[in-house]
């Protein structure tokens, strides 16, 4: 199935910089998986946010990035996802972000960022966000949590809310009672 077949016009423009392939979710309605590969800088977010608009227009307002493939964001790019959640929150929608390379993850903390996104370690994890309508999870269904550091990717265990260090590259992280994890 091309992205065509899913959003009408979808692949009208191309940009080199930055491809985005698109996946159906068809257990969860109006979500949308697109693959990111490529970097969105301040030269080709305009080309990004037109072809996510286009997907939100056509109907999708439950969104799963999967930036395991983008190896840069800019801040005008972080801004992008920002128009991103303001368009699909008025729709009942919402925005997860899944496999955040570390330094992309970085400029996201930079900037204050990562409380306002959902991340996710996993399509499952994501789509079960969506399946559950999106609602943070009470404490207790959350804990124990099984995590990768941000920054190093070692798995990591929580078993309460709290600040920690990663057992191998030591960088001090928190989590909160929804189970995000923040540098710091």
């Amino acid at each position: 199935m091309s992205n065509n077949d899913i959003v009408p016009g979808f692949d009208e423009e191309k940009d080199e910089s930055l491809k985005i392939r698109l996946q159906k979710v068809d257990s969860v309605e109006g979500c949308l998986v697109l693959y990111l590969t490529g970097y969105i800088d301040t030269y080709n977010s305009n080309f990004f946010q037109k072809r996510v608009n286009r997907a939100v227009e056509a109907g999708f307002s439950r969104l799963i990035f999967h930036c395991g493939g983008l190896n840069y964001v800019s801040s005008t790019g972080i801004g992008s996802f920002t128009a991103f959640l303001k368009a699909v929150k008025p729709k009942g929608g919402d925005l997860v972000l899944l496999e955040i390379q570390p330094k992309v993850y970085e400029v996201f903390q930079l900037l204050g960022f990562s409380q306002f996104f959902h991340i996710k370690d996993s399509l499952e994890d994501a789509v079960e966000h969506f399946s559950r309508g999106g609602q943070m999870q009470q404490s207790s269904d959350v804990f124990p949590k099984i995590f990768k550091c941000p920054i190093c990717s070692t798995k990591l265990k929580a078993s309460k809310p709290g600040r920690f260090r990663c057992s191998n590259c030591k960088t001090i992280l928190a989590i909160d009672a929804g189970g995000q994890v923040f540098l710091g």
